[in-house]
């Protein structure tokens, strides 16, 4: 089968693929665009797991002030070289991301960073609310794990909806931005103002 010019653009549009890769992808679906989309995606994710141990030390600091004055971000995105930390594409994901931790305050960038005493707080905390609960053991690990989930989805940068599109997350974001620029891509630090605010850790 054929693939037509429209769909190979729309499919680019949707995912930041090229043009070739955006073909490929729809001829292996048989021209379907949500499953040519999951076909880059699924790519995307085995791009970035290749590329995820390569030393990245090069990239941006981006910063952002909301208008008003009383939210201020700034977090350093690292990839491998000058070029890639060069391109628009890059500098829009350094945007992206100060805008993302300005409107939703993650604590941290992965769970990875979540520190234990907290990690052991939190689940403390569910089972303890589980604690007169009659459901077996298994189902109540279950219900922890989903409640420490929502947890992380909520306070960790990476594994929060991204604002633009709550169909993706942030991690997402950044998959796609390795699978297309090529490096691995990696948000190093951030810091979020907010006036009057201090520290609640």
């Amino acid at each position: 089968m054929s693939v037509n010019s429209r769909d190979i653009l729309e499919l680019r549009n949707r995912t930041g693929a090229g043009v070739m890769d955006c073909k490929k992808a729809l001829l292996e679906a048989g021209g379907d665009l949500e499953k040519a989309c999951e076909i880059l995606r699924r790519k995307g994710i085995e791009i970035a797991a290749k590329k995820k141990e390569r030393t990245a030390r090069e990239g941006l600091i981006g910063a952002y002030v909301h208008t008003d004055g009383k939210i201020g971000v700034l977090v350093e995105v690292n990839c491998e070289t000058d070029f890639v930390a060069r391109t628009e594409e890059f500098r829009n994901l350094v945007k992206e991301l100060t805008l993302q931790i300005a409107a939703q305050a993650p604590r941290w960038i992965s769970p990875e960073d979540v520190p234990e005493e907290v990690r052991k707080r939190e689940e403390s905390f569910y089972w303890e609310e589980l604690k007169e609960s009659n459901k077996p053991e298994e189902v109540k690990r279950k219900i922890v794990e989903g409640k420490m989930k929502k947890f992380y989805e909520e306070h960790c940068l990476l594994e929060q909806e991204y604002i633009r599109d709550p169909e993706k997350k942030v991690r997402d974001l950044l998959v796609e931005a390795i699978a297309k620029l090529g490096e691995n891509i990696v948000v190093r630090r951030f810091v979020r103002f907010k006036l009057g605010e201090g520290d609640d850790e």
